[in-house]
């Protein structure tokens, strides 16, 4: 097993939930979270712990980016006009690697990541190995056509785990997609329960 797929697994043990959904998710079987100490009694939380266990699952979510993006976030969604927590989701939505993931030509966002970086990617006819880069309303994003029969690319298309939601359209016949508009946090469908104020709460400390 890879570091990084090791990694992944040890996020939904140490949050205790099933963070995308997977049905091979280690947390279906075991709980508790790991280690030695995993299965120690759950003392009643505090509302720092309950605040950053919400960041946690955030940016655990979306491939688990660093604290030093993931803060950048943060900064650029209290700048924006609105409500913070929804320009928050609004800003980590349009990441590339969530888009490419939500058009279901990646398996997981961590797999998504992998494949932008490697190249297979282009947004309007251009090649984009940046999986930070944010897409605009309208941005067409595509899977190159020497990439388009890679298994990886197959299996994430015909998975029945989840489905594309609203804000993206898609054609997987030609392997390409549009981002429609951004969304608030009700189109986006997580698998858990997301508190993007909770992140705010934490921040704004």
């Amino acid at each position: 097993m890879s570091k990084r797929l090791e990694s992944k697994y040890k996020i939904n043990r140490r949050l205790g939930v099933n963070l995308w959904g997977r049905a091979k998710s280690p947390v279906n079987r075991r709980e508790y979270g790991p280690g030695q100490h995993g299965q120690r009694r759950k003392q009643k939380p505090s509302d720092f712990s309950i605040q950053l266990m919400a960041k946690q699952k955030l940016k655990g979510y979306y491939g688990n980016i660093s604290e030093k993006q993931f803060r950048k976030y943060y900064d650029e969604a209290v700048r924006r006009k609105g409500d913070t927590s929804e320009n928050l989701i609004g800003l980590l939505e349009r990441r590339l690697d969530a888009v490419v993931y939500r058009l279901k030509f990646a398996i997981t966002p961590f797999a998504s990541r992998q494949f932008i970086s490697h190249g297979h990617v282009t947004v309007n006819g251009k090649k984009v190995n940046i999986p930070s880069y944010l897409v605009k309303e309208g941005d067409v994003i595509e899977v190159r056509s020497s990439s388009k029969q890679l298994a990886i690319v197959l299996d994430a298309v015909q998975t029945g785990e989840r489905d594309t939601p609203e804000y993206v359209e898609v054609d997987h016949r030609q392997m390409k997609g549009t981002f429609l508009r951004i969304p608030v946090l009700t189109d986006v469908p997580y698998p858990v329960q997301m508190e993007p104020n909770l992140v705010v709460e934490f921040y704004s400390r």
